[in-house]
Protein backbone atom coordinates (compact mmCIF):
# COMPACT_ATOMS: atom_id res chain seq x y z
CA UNK A 1 0.00 0.00 0.00
CA UNK A 2 1.21 3.48 -0.84
CA UNK A 3 0.70 6.67 1.14
CA UNK A 4 1.42 9.82 -0.84
CA UNK A 5 0.78 13.56 -1.01
CA UNK A 6 1.40 13.65 -4.77
CA UNK A 7 -1.49 13.63 -7.24
CA UNK A 8 -2.75 10.14 -7.95
CA UNK A 9 -1.53 10.04 -11.55
CA UNK A 10 2.00 11.06 -10.53
CA UNK A 11 2.15 8.42 -7.83
CA UNK A 12 0.75 5.89 -10.30
CA UNK A 13 3.64 6.55 -12.68
CA UNK A 14 6.21 6.53 -9.87
CA UNK A 15 4.94 3.24 -8.47
CA UNK A 16 4.95 1.75 -11.95
CA UNK A 17 8.56 2.79 -12.52
CA UNK A 18 9.54 1.41 -9.12
CA UNK A 19 7.97 -1.95 -9.93
CA UNK A 20 9.66 -2.14 -13.33
CA UNK A 21 13.13 -1.28 -11.98
CA UNK A 22 13.06 -3.69 -9.03
CA UNK A 23 12.96 -7.45 -9.01
CA UNK A 24 14.90 -10.65 -8.51
CA UNK A 25 18.15 -11.49 -10.27
CA UNK A 26 16.19 -13.67 -12.71
CA UNK A 27 14.03 -10.72 -13.65
CA UNK A 28 17.06 -8.48 -14.22
CA UNK A 29 18.81 -11.22 -16.21
CA UNK A 30 15.71 -11.59 -18.38
CA UNK A 31 15.46 -7.85 -19.02
CA UNK A 32 19.20 -7.62 -19.72
CA UNK A 33 18.92 -10.43 -22.28
CA UNK A 34 16.02 -8.69 -24.02
CA UNK A 35 17.94 -5.40 -24.02
CA UNK A 36 20.94 -7.12 -25.62
CA UNK A 37 18.82 -8.49 -28.47
CA UNK A 38 17.07 -5.14 -28.92
CA UNK A 39 20.44 -3.40 -29.25
CA UNK A 40 21.65 -6.09 -31.63
CA UNK A 41 18.51 -5.70 -33.72
CA UNK A 42 18.93 -1.90 -33.71
CA UNK A 43 22.46 -2.27 -35.03
CA UNK A 44 21.29 -4.61 -37.81
CA UNK A 45 18.51 -2.16 -38.65
CA UNK A 46 21.08 0.65 -38.89
CA UNK A 47 22.88 -1.45 -41.49
CA UNK A 48 19.63 -1.80 -43.43
CA UNK A 49 18.97 1.93 -43.16
CA UNK A 50 22.45 2.72 -44.42
CA UNK A 51 22.66 0.18 -47.25
CA UNK A 52 18.97 -0.16 -48.12
CA UNK A 53 16.76 -3.22 -48.53
CA UNK A 54 19.43 -4.76 -50.76
CA UNK A 55 20.97 -6.26 -47.58
CA UNK A 56 17.80 -8.33 -47.06
CA UNK A 57 16.94 -11.53 -48.90
CA UNK A 58 13.96 -9.84 -50.59
CA UNK A 59 14.09 -8.87 -54.24
CA UNK A 60 11.83 -7.71 -57.07
CA UNK A 61 10.18 -11.11 -57.38
CA UNK A 62 9.63 -11.81 -53.64
CA UNK A 63 9.00 -8.40 -52.11
CA UNK A 64 7.47 -9.66 -48.83
CA UNK A 65 9.60 -11.92 -46.68
CA UNK A 66 10.35 -12.57 -43.03
CA UNK A 67 9.10 -9.17 -41.87
CA UNK A 68 5.60 -9.46 -43.34
CA UNK A 69 5.44 -13.13 -42.34
CA UNK A 70 5.95 -12.13 -38.70
CA UNK A 71 3.50 -9.26 -39.10
CA UNK A 72 0.78 -11.60 -40.36
CA UNK A 73 1.28 -14.00 -37.48
CA UNK A 74 1.40 -11.34 -34.77
CA UNK A 75 -1.80 -9.65 -35.92
CA UNK A 76 -3.53 -12.95 -35.17
CA UNK A 77 -1.91 -13.18 -31.74
CA UNK A 78 -3.18 -9.69 -30.95
CA UNK A 79 -6.70 -10.45 -32.17
CA UNK A 80 -6.88 -13.54 -29.95
CA UNK A 81 -7.22 -11.33 -26.87
CA UNK A 82 -10.95 -11.33 -27.61
CA UNK A 83 -11.02 -14.91 -26.22
CA UNK A 84 -10.51 -13.40 -22.75
CA UNK A 85 -12.14 -10.01 -23.24
CA UNK A 86 -15.62 -11.20 -24.25
CA UNK A 87 -16.17 -13.73 -21.42
CA UNK A 88 -14.83 -11.33 -18.80
CA UNK A 89 -16.39 -7.99 -19.66
CA UNK A 90 -19.56 -9.08 -21.48
CA UNK A 91 -20.50 -12.51 -20.11
CA UNK A 92 -19.18 -11.84 -16.57
CA UNK A 93 -17.28 -15.13 -16.48
CA UNK A 94 -15.34 -15.00 -13.21
CA UNK A 95 -12.93 -17.70 -14.32
CA UNK A 96 -11.22 -15.28 -16.72
CA UNK A 97 -11.16 -12.26 -14.40
CA UNK A 98 -7.52 -12.59 -13.33
CA UNK A 99 -6.20 -13.44 -16.79
CA UNK A 100 -7.85 -10.82 -18.98
CA UNK A 101 -5.43 -7.97 -18.24
CA UNK A 102 -2.49 -10.27 -18.95
CA UNK A 103 -4.12 -11.20 -22.26
CA UNK A 104 -4.61 -7.55 -23.16
CA UNK A 105 -0.99 -6.79 -22.27
CA UNK A 106 0.01 -9.58 -24.63
CA UNK A 107 -2.17 -8.03 -27.34
CA UNK A 108 -0.46 -4.65 -26.88
CA UNK A 109 2.97 -6.27 -27.15
CA UNK A 110 1.92 -8.20 -30.26
CA UNK A 111 0.59 -5.02 -31.90
CA UNK A 112 3.80 -3.13 -31.10
CA UNK A 113 5.76 -5.91 -32.81
CA UNK A 114 3.37 -6.09 -35.78
CA UNK A 115 3.59 -2.34 -36.43
CA UNK A 116 7.39 -2.47 -36.00
CA UNK A 117 7.65 -5.17 -38.66
CA UNK A 118 5.70 -2.96 -41.07
CA UNK A 119 8.02 -0.03 -40.33
CA UNK A 120 11.20 -2.01 -41.02
CA UNK A 121 9.68 -3.60 -44.13
CA UNK A 122 8.94 -0.31 -45.89
CA UNK A 123 12.61 0.60 -45.62
CA UNK A 124 12.41 3.22 -42.87
CA UNK A 125 9.97 5.20 -40.73
CA UNK A 126 10.49 8.35 -42.83
CA UNK A 127 8.56 6.72 -45.67
CA UNK A 128 5.39 6.37 -43.61
CA UNK A 129 4.50 10.04 -44.01
CA UNK A 130 3.28 9.20 -47.51
CA UNK A 131 0.34 7.38 -45.88
CA UNK A 132 -0.64 10.14 -43.46
CA UNK A 133 -3.97 11.82 -44.26
CA UNK A 134 -3.46 15.35 -45.51
CA UNK A 135 0.28 14.96 -46.04
CA UNK A 136 0.47 11.93 -48.26
CA UNK A 137 -1.93 9.77 -50.25
CA UNK A 138 -3.88 7.76 -47.69
CA UNK A 139 -6.07 6.28 -50.47
CA UNK A 140 -8.93 5.41 -48.12
CA UNK A 141 -11.34 3.62 -48.40
CA UNK A 142 -10.31 1.90 -51.63
CA UNK A 143 -6.95 0.63 -50.36
CA UNK A 144 -6.99 -2.49 -48.16
CA UNK A 145 -3.56 -1.52 -46.87
CA UNK A 146 -5.01 1.72 -45.47
CA UNK A 147 -7.78 -0.26 -43.80
CA UNK A 148 -5.12 -2.49 -42.24
CA UNK A 149 -3.15 0.45 -40.88
CA UNK A 150 -6.35 2.00 -39.50
CA UNK A 151 -7.54 -1.10 -37.64
CA UNK A 152 -4.05 -1.84 -36.28
CA UNK A 153 -3.60 1.55 -34.66
CA UNK A 154 -7.16 1.82 -33.34
CA UNK A 155 -6.95 -1.67 -31.83
CA UNK A 156 -3.65 -0.74 -30.18
CA UNK A 157 -5.24 2.35 -28.60
CA UNK A 158 -8.24 0.33 -27.38
CA UNK A 159 -6.16 -2.47 -25.85
CA UNK A 160 -3.90 -0.01 -24.08
CA UNK A 161 -6.46 2.53 -22.85
CA UNK A 162 -9.08 0.12 -21.46
CA UNK A 163 -6.73 -1.85 -19.14
CA UNK A 164 -4.98 1.40 -18.17
CA UNK A 165 -8.27 2.93 -17.05
CA UNK A 166 -9.29 -0.20 -15.12
CA UNK A 167 -5.90 -0.49 -13.42
CA UNK A 168 -5.88 3.20 -12.53
CA UNK A 169 -9.37 2.88 -11.03
CA UNK A 170 -8.28 -0.13 -8.99
CA UNK A 171 -5.14 1.72 -7.93
CA UNK A 172 -7.38 4.46 -6.52
CA UNK A 173 -9.77 1.98 -4.85
CA UNK A 174 -12.78 3.06 -6.88
CA UNK A 175 -15.10 1.24 -9.23
CA UNK A 176 -14.67 2.13 -12.89
CA UNK A 177 -17.56 3.68 -14.75
CA UNK A 178 -19.16 0.97 -16.91
CA UNK A 179 -20.76 3.59 -19.15
CA UNK A 180 -17.28 4.87 -19.92
CA UNK A 181 -15.37 1.68 -20.68
CA UNK A 182 -18.02 -0.89 -21.71
CA UNK A 183 -18.73 0.72 -25.13
CA UNK A 184 -14.99 0.65 -25.81
CA UNK A 185 -14.87 -3.01 -24.78
CA UNK A 186 -17.66 -3.89 -27.19
CA UNK A 187 -15.91 -1.92 -29.91
CA UNK A 188 -12.64 -3.75 -29.23
CA UNK A 189 -14.39 -7.13 -29.60
CA UNK A 190 -15.73 -6.20 -33.03
CA UNK A 191 -12.42 -4.58 -33.92
CA UNK A 192 -10.46 -7.74 -33.01
CA UNK A 193 -12.39 -9.80 -35.54
CA UNK A 194 -12.21 -7.13 -38.24
CA UNK A 195 -8.48 -6.67 -37.53
CA UNK A 196 -7.54 -10.10 -38.78
CA UNK A 197 -10.19 -10.27 -41.47
CA UNK A 198 -8.83 -7.07 -43.02
CA UNK A 199 -5.33 -8.57 -42.97
CA UNK A 200 -6.64 -11.68 -44.75
CA UNK A 201 -8.54 -9.54 -47.27
CA UNK A 202 -5.30 -7.65 -47.96
CA UNK A 203 -3.88 -10.86 -49.45
CA UNK A 204 -7.07 -12.43 -50.84
CA UNK A 205 -7.85 -9.22 -52.73
CA UNK A 206 -4.86 -9.71 -55.04
CA UNK A 207 -6.20 -11.86 -57.92
CA UNK A 208 -2.79 -11.95 -59.62
CA UNK A 209 -1.59 -14.13 -56.72
CA UNK A 210 -3.77 -17.26 -57.05
CA UNK A 211 -2.27 -18.86 -53.93
CA UNK A 212 -3.98 -16.18 -51.82
CA UNK A 213 -7.13 -15.94 -53.94
CA UNK A 214 -9.28 -18.19 -51.75
CA UNK A 215 -12.47 -17.60 -49.78
CA UNK A 216 -11.00 -19.59 -46.89
CA UNK A 217 -8.28 -17.01 -46.26
CA UNK A 218 -10.34 -14.99 -43.74
CA UNK A 219 -11.83 -17.89 -41.76
CA UNK A 220 -8.51 -19.69 -41.70
CA UNK A 221 -6.74 -16.59 -40.41
CA UNK A 222 -9.26 -16.37 -37.56
CA UNK A 223 -8.93 -20.08 -36.76
CA UNK A 224 -5.14 -19.90 -36.60
CA UNK A 225 -5.38 -16.75 -34.47
CA UNK A 226 -7.61 -18.50 -31.93
CA UNK A 227 -5.13 -21.38 -31.90
CA UNK A 228 -1.75 -19.69 -31.57
CA UNK A 229 -2.93 -16.74 -29.45
CA UNK A 230 -4.57 -18.70 -26.60
CA UNK A 231 -1.74 -21.27 -26.78
CA UNK A 232 0.72 -18.46 -26.05
CA UNK A 233 -1.58 -17.18 -23.29
CA UNK A 234 -1.52 -20.59 -21.60
CA UNK A 235 2.28 -20.65 -21.68
CA UNK A 236 2.55 -17.10 -20.33
CA UNK A 237 -0.03 -17.67 -17.59
CA UNK A 238 1.73 -20.88 -16.56
CA UNK A 239 5.02 -19.01 -16.19
CA UNK A 240 3.36 -16.20 -14.24
CA UNK A 241 1.63 -18.44 -11.72
CA UNK A 242 4.83 -20.44 -11.16
CA UNK A 243 7.01 -17.39 -10.56
CA UNK A 244 4.67 -14.83 -8.96
CA UNK A 245 2.00 -14.84 -6.23
CA UNK A 246 -0.58 -13.91 -8.88
CA UNK A 247 -3.28 -16.60 -8.77
CA UNK A 248 -4.29 -18.14 -12.09
CA UNK A 249 -6.89 -20.82 -11.43
CA UNK A 250 -6.74 -24.22 -13.10
CA UNK A 251 -10.22 -23.74 -14.51
CA UNK A 252 -8.96 -20.69 -16.46
CA UNK A 253 -6.19 -22.73 -18.06
CA UNK A 254 -8.69 -25.52 -18.69
CA UNK A 255 -11.12 -23.30 -20.58
CA UNK A 256 -8.34 -21.75 -22.64
CA UNK A 257 -6.98 -25.18 -23.53
CA UNK A 258 -10.45 -26.20 -24.75
CA UNK A 259 -10.55 -23.13 -27.02
CA UNK A 260 -7.11 -24.01 -28.38
CA UNK A 261 -8.13 -27.63 -29.00
CA UNK A 262 -11.30 -26.79 -30.96
CA UNK A 263 -9.54 -24.07 -32.98
CA UNK A 264 -6.63 -26.42 -33.79
CA UNK A 265 -9.05 -29.08 -35.03
CA UNK A 266 -10.79 -26.51 -37.25
CA UNK A 267 -7.40 -25.45 -38.63
CA UNK A 268 -6.63 -29.02 -39.70
CA UNK A 269 -10.02 -29.35 -41.41
CA UNK A 270 -9.40 -26.13 -43.34
CA UNK A 271 -5.88 -27.28 -44.25
CA UNK A 272 -7.22 -30.53 -45.70
CA UNK A 273 -9.92 -28.60 -47.60
CA UNK A 274 -7.38 -26.27 -49.18
CA UNK A 275 -5.01 -29.11 -50.09
CA UNK A 276 -7.89 -30.99 -51.75
CA UNK A 277 -8.83 -27.93 -53.78
CA UNK A 278 -5.24 -27.35 -54.88
CA UNK A 279 -4.26 -30.90 -55.77
CA UNK A 280 -7.39 -32.81 -56.81
CA UNK A 281 -7.36 -31.06 -60.18
CA UNK A 282 -3.87 -30.00 -61.15
CA UNK A 283 -3.97 -26.57 -62.82
CA UNK A 284 -1.46 -23.81 -63.35
CA UNK A 285 -3.12 -21.90 -60.49
CA UNK A 286 -1.83 -24.57 -58.08
CA UNK A 287 1.83 -24.01 -58.95
CA UNK A 288 2.50 -22.07 -55.72
CA UNK A 289 0.92 -24.82 -53.62
CA UNK A 290 2.97 -27.48 -55.42
CA UNK A 291 6.11 -25.47 -54.79
CA UNK A 292 5.24 -25.14 -51.09
CA UNK A 293 4.32 -28.75 -50.35
CA UNK A 294 6.32 -30.80 -52.85
CA UNK A 295 8.76 -28.49 -54.61
CA UNK A 296 8.65 -27.27 -58.20
CA UNK A 297 11.21 -27.66 -61.00
CA UNK A 298 13.93 -28.69 -58.58
CA UNK A 299 13.20 -25.86 -56.11
CA UNK A 300 12.03 -27.01 -52.69
CA UNK A 301 13.36 -24.58 -50.06
CA UNK A 302 10.04 -24.38 -48.17
CA UNK A 303 9.10 -28.07 -48.29
CA UNK A 304 10.89 -29.08 -45.04
CA UNK A 305 9.42 -26.05 -43.25
CA UNK A 306 5.79 -26.61 -44.17
CA UNK A 307 5.81 -30.35 -43.45
CA UNK A 308 7.53 -29.73 -40.12
CA UNK A 309 4.80 -27.20 -39.30
CA UNK A 310 2.06 -29.64 -40.29
CA UNK A 311 3.66 -32.41 -38.22
CA UNK A 312 3.82 -30.13 -35.17
CA UNK A 313 0.21 -29.04 -35.59
CA UNK A 314 -1.06 -32.60 -36.02
CA UNK A 315 0.95 -33.88 -33.02
CA UNK A 316 -0.18 -30.99 -30.82
CA UNK A 317 -3.82 -31.38 -31.84
CA UNK A 318 -3.63 -35.07 -31.02
CA UNK A 319 -2.18 -34.32 -27.58
CA UNK A 320 -4.82 -31.72 -26.76
CA UNK A 321 -7.73 -33.75 -28.12
CA UNK A 322 -7.14 -36.46 -25.51
CA UNK A 323 -8.79 -35.17 -22.33
CA UNK A 324 -6.32 -36.78 -19.94
CA UNK A 325 -3.23 -35.42 -21.69
CA UNK A 326 -4.82 -31.96 -21.94
CA UNK A 327 -5.25 -31.99 -18.15
CA UNK A 328 -1.57 -32.86 -17.66
CA UNK A 329 0.37 -29.56 -17.33
CA UNK A 330 3.55 -30.80 -18.99
CA UNK A 331 1.75 -32.29 -22.01
CA UNK A 332 -0.49 -29.23 -22.27
CA UNK A 333 2.53 -26.94 -22.41
CA UNK A 334 4.28 -29.17 -24.94
CA UNK A 335 1.18 -29.10 -27.13
CA UNK A 336 0.94 -25.31 -26.87
CA UNK A 337 4.60 -24.86 -27.82
CA UNK A 338 4.18 -27.13 -30.84
CA UNK A 339 1.04 -25.31 -31.94
CA UNK A 340 2.63 -21.89 -31.52
CA UNK A 341 5.68 -22.83 -33.59
CA UNK A 342 3.64 -24.75 -36.15
CA UNK A 343 1.21 -21.88 -36.75
CA UNK A 344 4.10 -19.40 -36.83
CA UNK A 345 5.73 -21.32 -39.69
CA UNK A 346 2.54 -22.26 -41.54
CA UNK A 347 0.86 -18.88 -41.29
CA UNK A 348 4.01 -16.82 -41.77
CA UNK A 349 6.53 -18.41 -44.09
CA UNK A 350 4.05 -20.95 -45.49
CA UNK A 351 1.45 -18.33 -46.44
CA UNK A 352 3.34 -15.22 -47.54
CA UNK A 353 6.37 -16.41 -49.48
CA UNK A 354 4.66 -19.02 -51.75
CA UNK A 355 2.32 -16.30 -52.97
CA UNK A 356 5.25 -14.86 -54.94
CA UNK A 357 6.65 -18.17 -56.24
CA UNK A 358 6.49 -18.75 -59.12
CA UNK A 359 6.13 -15.24 -60.50
CA UNK A 360 3.22 -14.44 -62.89
CA UNK A 361 5.47 -15.27 -65.88
CA UNK A 362 6.25 -18.71 -64.46
CA UNK A 363 9.86 -18.14 -63.41
CA UNK A 364 11.00 -19.34 -59.99
CA UNK A 365 13.08 -17.04 -57.80
CA UNK A 366 13.45 -18.45 -54.29
CA UNK A 367 13.81 -16.40 -51.15
CA UNK A 368 15.88 -16.89 -48.01
CA UNK A 369 16.13 -14.29 -45.21
CA UNK A 370 19.50 -12.61 -44.72
CA UNK A 371 21.27 -12.23 -41.40
CA UNK A 372 20.01 -8.64 -41.27
CA UNK A 373 16.37 -9.74 -41.46
CA UNK A 374 16.89 -12.45 -38.86
CA UNK A 375 18.69 -10.11 -36.47
CA UNK A 376 16.18 -7.28 -36.88
CA UNK A 377 13.33 -9.75 -36.37
CA UNK A 378 14.94 -11.09 -33.19
CA UNK A 379 15.30 -7.51 -31.94
CA UNK A 380 11.62 -6.77 -32.57
CA UNK A 381 10.53 -9.96 -30.80
CA UNK A 382 12.74 -8.98 -27.87
CA UNK A 383 11.12 -5.52 -27.84
CA UNK A 384 7.68 -7.13 -27.72
CA UNK A 385 8.70 -9.35 -24.82
CA UNK A 386 10.15 -6.27 -23.10
CA UNK A 387 6.88 -4.35 -23.49
CA UNK A 388 4.83 -7.26 -22.19
CA UNK A 389 7.13 -7.75 -19.19
CA UNK A 390 6.88 -4.08 -18.26
CA UNK A 391 3.09 -4.08 -18.54
CA UNK A 392 2.67 -7.32 -16.57
CA UNK A 393 5.19 -6.26 -13.90
CA UNK A 394 3.21 -3.05 -13.38
CA UNK A 395 -0.26 -4.60 -13.45
CA UNK A 396 0.24 -7.62 -11.19
CA UNK A 397 0.96 -5.70 -7.93
CA UNK A 398 -2.06 -3.49 -8.53
CA UNK A 399 -4.26 -6.52 -9.18
CA UNK A 400 -2.94 -8.15 -5.99
CA UNK A 401 -3.66 -5.00 -3.96
CA UNK A 402 0.00 -4.44 -3.13
CA UNK A 403 0.00 -1.04 -4.80
CA UNK A 404 -2.67 1.45 -3.83
CA UNK A 405 -2.88 5.22 -3.72
CA UNK A 406 -3.56 6.80 -0.33
CA UNK A 407 -3.90 10.58 -0.25
CA UNK A 408 -3.73 10.73 3.57
CA UNK A 409 -0.09 10.69 4.71
CA UNK A 410 -0.92 9.21 8.13
CA UNK A 411 -2.84 6.28 6.71
CA UNK A 412 -1.88 3.02 8.39
CA UNK A 413 -1.25 0.15 5.93
CA UNK A 414 -1.93 -2.37 8.68
CA UNK A 415 -5.56 -1.28 8.73
CA UNK A 416 -6.12 -2.28 5.12
CA UNK A 417 -8.07 -5.44 4.54
CA UNK A 418 -6.41 -8.03 2.33
CA UNK A 419 -7.59 -7.74 -1.28
CA UNK A 420 -10.26 -10.08 -2.57
CA UNK A 421 -10.72 -11.49 -6.04
CA UNK A 422 -12.54 -8.97 -8.23
CA UNK A 423 -13.66 -8.66 -11.81
CA UNK A 424 -11.78 -6.07 -13.90
CA UNK A 425 -14.74 -3.71 -13.48
CA UNK A 426 -14.44 -3.83 -9.69
CA UNK A 427 -17.18 -6.38 -8.96
CA UNK A 428 -16.08 -8.52 -5.98
CA UNK A 429 -15.95 -12.27 -6.42
CA UNK A 430 -15.74 -14.72 -3.56
CA UNK A 431 -12.67 -16.92 -4.14
CA UNK A 432 -13.27 -20.68 -4.11
CA UNK A 433 -12.10 -22.76 -1.18
CA UNK A 434 -10.07 -24.88 -3.56
CA UNK A 435 -9.24 -24.25 -7.17
CA UNK A 436 -11.15 -26.61 -9.46
CA UNK A 437 -9.22 -28.71 -11.86
CA UNK A 438 -9.29 -28.13 -15.57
Amino acid sequence: MQSATRPAWQQFVIDGLEEVTHGSWRYHAWMATLTFFMLLGSWAYSVQMREGLIVTGMHDHVSWGLYISNFTFLVGVAAAAVVLVMPTYVLKDHDFSRAVLIGEAMAVAALVMAISFVVVDVGGPARLWHMLPGLGLFNWPSSMLCWDILVLNVYLVLNFSIPLYLLYSRYNDRSPNRKLYLPLVLLSILWAVSLHLVTAFLYAGLPARPFWHTALMGPRFLATAFTAGPALMILVLSVIRRNTPFQIRDVTIGKLSLVVTVAAQICLVMLVSEMFTEFYRSTHHGASARYLYFGLAGHHALVPWIWSAIAMNVAATGILTVHRSRKTPVLLEVGCVLLFLGILIEKGVGTIIPGFIPEPWGKIHEYAPSWVEITVSAGIWAAGCFVFTVLAKTAIPIELGERRYRATPNHSPSAVVAPTLVMPDGTPVAPPQSAPTA
